[in-house]
Parts: C-alpha cells; structure tokens; sequence
C-alpha cells in the first residue's frame, strides 16, 4: 500500500471549523471531487487557492482505499458518509460523493479516455487534453491483472462478434479492449483526492465538512451580478465567509458535481424565474436552462452463477459496440471478497443503491434456487415487492427480505454480471430543488428511455450480453441448464428500482430494459455548454463565476467519465 493512501502529508487540509471567520483568496473552488482536486492542485502552484468539500477524508476508510469493501462504501448511508444517497423522480436508486475525491472514491475504478471525436466535438486542444491525461494517469491509473473470469468475458465478446481486440489501452476505441483502474495491484483505490500530491502546499487551503450555502454577489455597474465571495458553514454548524480578493481574473469555480453544481446555483439565485420564486430566492440571473439537459446513462444487466469459483473483479474489459451501447462486467463471491482481515459486513438493505443491490441480491435469488437455500422463503419475501408499488412495500416485507437475504451463506454469492449501458442517451430530464437547504438532494428527474432510439440501443445490448452468455468462451461459468429467460426473468422479478414491475412472459427485452432499468453513476448535465455556460465554462450572465464539473457535459465522456473529468480539472 502506497504511503500516500496510509497517510497522505497534506498540511493544507484540515477541517472546516478551524476556518477564520472570514478569509481571502484569488480563488475559490466549491466542491474537492473528480474535478476540483486537479483543478486546485492545478491553481495552486501560482495561485492562493481554497478548496470547499462538503465531506471528509478518504484516507483511513478501508471502504474506499480497499477494493474488497467496494459495496460497503455505497451501502452506508450516514450522515456523514462518503455516499449521499438519493432516488430519481424515475425510481431509480443512485449515489452522490460526499468526500475529498468526490466520485472516484466511490466507483468501480475504471479509467478509459474520451475520443478525440468527443474532445473536437467540446472544442478541447487535444494537445493540451493528452497532456492532462498522461499528468493524471501518473498517480491514479494503473494496468489491471485480468484473471480467468474477466479473460472469458473478454473472449466471449470477441466471440461474439465486438472486435477488434485492441489489448489494454486507455483509448476509446471501437472493439473490445481491457481498460485501465484505479485500483492498483495491491487493490488499493487511487483517487482524485491523490492528485493533490501535486499541489503547493502554500497555495492551497482544503477545508473539510464545508457546507457552501451561497455564492455572494456584487454588481458591477448596477446591472451585472459578479461572484465575490461564499458562505459556508462548518460541522459545528457556525457560520463563515471566503471572499475573493480584489483581481479581475480572480474566481469562483463551481466543481460540485452534477447535482451540485445546478443546485448551488439555483440557491445563489441563477436559475428558472418561476421556480426560484417560489421557493422565496431572490433571483440575480433568470436562467432558464439551469437544471436542464440532466441525462444518466441507462444500465442493465444479467447475472449469470458460476459453478466455478471466480476472481474478485470490477470493471475491467469493455465491449465498445457501433450502435451506442457498452458491455462490461464484475465478478467475485459477495461481490469483492476481502484480500485480507475479516470480512466485509453484508447489507443487503433494500433501498441500497443499484449496483450493490443488483449484484447481492440477485445473486440471492439465483444461487438459492440452484443449491435450495431457501429459496422459497427468499421468494415469498423479496418477490412479491417486485409487483407492489413503491410506497405499499410495508417496513415488515422488507425487514423479512433483508433478514433472509443476510442468513444466506457465502456460496450464494458466486457468479459475475454482464452489464449494458447507453452510450449517450438522447433522452434527457431537468433538476429542481425541494427546498432552500443546500444539504437535501434536489429532485432530478433522467426519463430514461423516453426516446425510443435509447430503447433500442439496451434491446440490442442485453441481446449482445446473451450471446456471450451463451458463448464457448463463458461456459466454464454458467451453469447449462438455464436458460436466458430464466436468467433474464428471475432478474427482472427482482426489486432493482423502485419502479413497479410488469409481467415478462411474453418476453420483451423493451418492458426488460424498462423494469430493470439502474445507474452506473454516470450522470451529467444541469450546467451544459452554450446553455449555462460558455466554452470558457463561464457562466452567462454574471461574471467571475465558472462551472468545471460533469454537469457542463452533454454527454458522458468515453465509457466512464472520471478520467476526463480529473483531465478537465487539470
């Protein structure tokens, strides 16, 4: 294990209370996640630079720096926490960072680039782009071992038909490639957090459990709003104020991510007129496309029981297909069995966020069925949720699911899933707030799959997935005598959203699609370029105020964004 992750020697954070009640800066970056650790670590080193994150450390939390605690991390959902969890108006359960790092503290560790069509297409220099890469990758992107469930999914998939091969590269390329990870070979996490090891320690100034309520403003001829400063307050709940000194080039950057970004600006009063009036928001900037464009990578997936034990495994082949649909896989018993020290504890909570839920759960209801753990028992008490809308699914059905589902043994959870995503997806939503407290996850609404064209891509990926489910290459880990439709409707019977089921029988990979439909944490918008911002990540209609995070995006960069958005920090 690297020294930085045992104990990083940053002297420049610290945590929020022992801020001065009021302090100055040439700039001043809300939110230390996928974007703002490059991004300070970047400003720093010519720069007087504080950096807010509303959460704590990433260091010392086996659950993120461990890749055998991965699902731990997503089912804490404390207060203080590194996950914020919350459920789209689409019923699907997702997650947002709350620790120095921001997402890639809570991922499953995949770096891949964007293409260069992506980078033309957002008017990067690509020049500039690869050289920011090759600056990240130098601490946090590492060559995975690609052991004997990984290599089958990845030979399934040549087999299949998704070819090239292209070996490993952090390069989009059509094909099937292995990517990098975050994880090293130890199965330790880097993180963005990491990346502040390039930072001047006497330039920057990180502040943990820093809740940003506002950006405050002056005008600037009376007409037009300028960003000068931001209150926060600290984990004893006391109030401070960080303003900018006087500069013309000195700023406030927005980098909290896309549910972040929208909201701490629709609470500084930019954002829809109407909406913000009535909420009682003095509105500075009407911008009417504050909290549109908001868009989520559709996920689904099979689960396929092994008869074979397998590796521990997240992300790391990658099926990049030319009708807009990525195919990627996981393996392990429970998910990541621990490398070393006692095991990690199962939550099998119903509303856990929808990979851990997808991958232990159904998992349950697979290997029950084949090795008779009870599996009737399991049925009677996750099953019928699966038919019951969301709000008549009583407290005492799902302590019994829970309670079934942890009394299982460890050999229930043998096997890998094979996953789909949408690469783009055309169907977008919006984000509101609920209320003026910048601590409540706003309402965000995906409506995936509303275009049809999305609809098809998933209908074309699951039957890409079952291919290589049915491949020579997989069938030392599938059991033979099951089938696909058994695959796909044991999984779609089970509760991996909170969307009401419908009957599968007839077999329809589009009511599939619909009924399984999860994230991989992919989301973006709310910010978006030309819309809220210009090229410059300016936000229009105000000055000394910019956007630098997911939520510029139209859409997600490569298969997983996280190295473009530590790349666009840089």
């Amino acid at each position: 294990m690297s020294s930085l992750i045992a104990s990083p020697n940053y002297t420049f954070v610290k945590s929020a209370e022992h801020a001065p009640p009021i302090s100055y800066y040439d700039y001043i970056i809300v939110g230390g996640g996928t974007a703002g650790c490059p991004l300070a670590a970047t400003l720093s080193q010519k720069f007087k630079v504080l950096l807010l994150e509303r959460g704590g450390s990433p260091y010392g939390n086996k659950n993120i720096t461990n890749l055998a605690y991965f699902a731990d991390t997503l089912a804490d959902n404390s207060p203080t926490s590194a996950s914020q969890r919350f459920v789209s108006e689409d019923g699907v359960i997702n997650a947002r960072a709350r620790v120095l790092g921001g997402g890639s503290c809570l991922n499953a560790g995949f770096y891949t680039r964007a293409s260069p069509q992506y980078a033309r297409k957002a008017g990067w220099d690509w020049r500039l782009v690869n050289e920011s890469y090759r600056w990240v990758e130098k601490i946090v992107a590492f060559e995975p071992p690609v052991l004997q469930w990984q290599s089958a999914l990845r030979d399934g998939l040549l087999e299949v038909g998704v070819t090239p091969f292209n070996g490993f590269s952090f390069d989009h390329i059509y094909g099937t490639k292995v990517g990098g990870t975050i994880f090293d070979i130890d199965g330790y996490r880097h993180t963005a957090a990491d990346l502040l090891e390039y930072a001047n320690p006497d330039g920057l100034t990180v502040l943990l459990r820093a809740r940003v309520e506002r950006i405050m403003f002056r005008y600037k001829g009376k007409q037009r709003p300028v960003a000068h400063g931001v209150a926060f307050r600290d984990p004893a709940g006391t109030k401070h104020k960080a303003y900018l000194k006087k500069g013309s080039k000195n700023e406030i950057i927005l980098s909290a991510g896309a549910m972040g970004s929208p909201q701490l600006l629709m609470l500084s009063g930019i954002g829809p007129r109407s909406h913000l009036e009535s909420l009682g928001i003095r509105v500075l900037v009407d911008q009417p496309n504050v909290g549109q464009g908001m868009a989520d990578n559709p996920m689904n997936a099979i689960f396929v029981p092994s008869p074979e034990p397998v590796e521990v495994s997240l992300i790391q082949v990658v099926g990049i297909t030319k009708f807009g649909s990525f195919v990627e896989g996981a393996s392990g018993s429970n998910f990541a069995s621990p490398t070393s020290g006692e095991p990690p504890s199962r939550n099998f909570g119903m509303f856990s966020p929808q990979v851990l839920t997808q991958i232990k759960s159904v998992t349950v209801l697979f290997l029950a069925a084949l090795s008779e753990l009870g599996f009737s028992a399991v049925h009677r008490t996750t099953g019928q949720l699966s038919t019951i809308p969301p709000k008549q699914r009583t407290p005492e059905a799902i302590a019994r699911a829970v309670h079934a589902m942890n009394n299982l043994g460890e050999s229930s959870f043998r096997g890998g899933f094979i996953l789909e995503k949408v690469s783009g997806p055309l169907s977008t939503g919006h984000l509101e707030l609920r209320n003026r407290n910048p601590d409540d996850n706003p309402s965000v609404t995906f409506n995936y799959f509303k275009d049809p064209l999305d609809l098809q891509r998933c209908i074309k990926g699951i039957e890409t997935i079952e291919k290589v489910v049915q491949s020579k290459a997989l069938s030392k880990f599938r059991y033979p005598y099951i089938s696909i439709e058994a695959l796909l409707n044991m999984t779609a019977n089970f509760p991996v959203n909170l969307i009401p089921r419908h009957d599968n029988d007839s077999k329809s990979l589009a009511q599939y699609c619909k009924d399984t439909v999860m994230t991989i944490w992919h989301y973006h918008g709310g910010c978006q370029v030309e819309r809220v911002v210009d090229y410059d990540y300016k936000v229009l209609g105000c000055d000394a105020l910019r956007v630098i995070d997911g939520s510029t995006f139209n859409s997600s960069p490569g298969t997983n964004p996280q190295a473009t958005v530590m790349m666009l920090g840089r």
